[in-house]
């Protein structure tokens, strides 16, 4: 089926990477603001490279990390369903190189090329599922076991190729909130784990494949404990 832009020959990654009509392409630096909760929602971004912190604020100004973004993910796709204001802040966790497009410019692509249309779905349902899955993890899992798989999802595990390091941009703070607990628990746990040989530092955090086994198999090194603070 050919599009209606009259080409078979479209590439939805020269699309997201590239300046054109309704896309800019820019830079941003670590702990830079890309976009304030109460923002007006014009655009879609696309990280070509670098993190993205997603942040919430209540009414009553206390924050949560509801998501780390990384490159070849979306955000702030609320603006073509509705959303007129940001419901969220998104800050860059290190340098990042962000293509943002423009409502009208993403509507259109979604409409008239179905290549860009089949992947932007498959991310979508992609992270429906792991929203699934946190929702479960919150519900179900010690605050011991919620770190050990927020681990592995930030050191990839599961993705092609190798494991990757994760950033020492990502605080044990960031990781405690991410999770509903403490620092102090964080800290607990994270020490537990390089005791045991889960995890090693060496200027970043290296995630091994014992933690995996560990959560995979509910060895008693992550036993539930009940603890949800």
């Amino acid at each position: 089926m050919a599009s209606k832009s009259g080409t078979d020959s479209f590439d939805p990654q020269d699309f997201l990477e590239k300046v054109g009509a309704g896309k800019t392409i820019s830079k941003f630096q670590k702990d830079q603001i890309i976009f304030s909760q109460g923002d007006a929602a014009d655009a879609v971004f696309y990280i070509q490279k670098g993190r993205v912190k997603v942040v919430v604020m209540s009414d009553q100004g206390k924050e949560a990390v509801v998501g780390i973004l990384e490159a070849g993910q979306f955000f702030g796709e609320g603006c073509i369903n509705g959303h007129h204001l940001r419901i969220a802040t998104t800050t860059a966790m290190e340098e990042c190189l962000l293509t943002a497009i423009g409502r009208s410019t993403m509507i259109a692509a979604l409409h008239d090329e179905p290549k860009f249309s089949e992947l932007f779905v498959a991310y979508l349902l992609k992270r429906n599922s792991r929203v699934e899955e946190d929702l479960i993890d919150q519900l179900f899992n010690s605050s011991e076991k919620r770190l050990a798989r927020l681990l592995l999802l930030l050191a990839n595990f599961g993705k092609e190729g190798n494991p990757t390091p994760i950033s020492p941009n990502i605080s044990q703070e960031t990781l405690a909130e991410m999770i509903g607990t403490t620092r102090s628990r964080v800290s607990f746990f994270m020490n537990k784990f390089r005791k045991l040989g889960f995890i090693s530092y060496n200027g970043k955090i290296e995630v091994h494949r014992s933690l995996l086994n560990a959560v995979l198999y509910e060895k008693p090194s992550l036993a539930r404990d009940d603890t949800r603070v």
